[in-house]
């Protein structure tokens, strides 16, 4: 369900022949990853497309079975949307709503509706871009590292989006 990649890192070039000059040879060598300093790449977990597509059909299945019109986005570990599904019938405000809903969940690693309670003590929480403070998105998790977010928008409570975020979750357990 998930794969690996890579943060960072550098070229490999090909190992230069007796007929290239010294500064070549240098530049070559300087270039290659044998050069990259300890520390300076990451190996993290992402979710693949097909992954991301299985969780957003399984919210959006959720949803539908209740009777719900809703919008479904998964994004990625960086808050970059992987998936986007507009339901039949799902309000033109549930697009935008669901993407910013997982966009918040991925990046605090925390449902949504947890983070609604800690604008009592951060009210500016809500200010900081591109997030939106209902109930309605979940976090996907490797282990207890956050690899994705599900947000769900348009049911008519939050308890209710939330609800449909965690199907999809749950649709890649196992």
């Amino acid at each position: 369900m998930v794969g690996a990649g890579v943060l960072g890192g550098a070229s490999a070039t090909a190992a230069p022949s007796s007929t290239h000059s010294a500064a070549a040879s240098t530049a070559s060598a300087a270039a290659s990853p044998a050069n990259v300093g300890k520390g300076l790449t990451r190996t993290t977990t992402h979710l693949t497309l097909d992954a991301a597509t299985k969780a957003a059909q399984a919210a959006l299945k959720a949803a539908e079975k209740a009777g719900q019109r809703v919008s479904v986005t998964v994004v990625d570990r960086n808050g970059s949307t992987l998936v986007a599904l507009r339901g039949d019938g799902a309000g033109p405000q549930a697009y935008e709503s669901a993407t910013r809903k997982a966009f918040t969940a991925v990046s605090w690693n925390a449902p949504t509706s947890e983070l609604v309670k800690r604008l009592d003590q951060a009210p500016t929480l809500k200010d900081i871009p591109g997030t939106l403070f209902l109930a309605g998105g979940a976090p996907v998790r490797d282990g207890d590292a956050p690899i994705a977010g599900i947000g769900v928008a348009g049911a008519p409570s939050g308890t209710l989006d939330e609800q449909f975020a965690e199907a999809g979750a749950h649709a890649l357990d196992g």
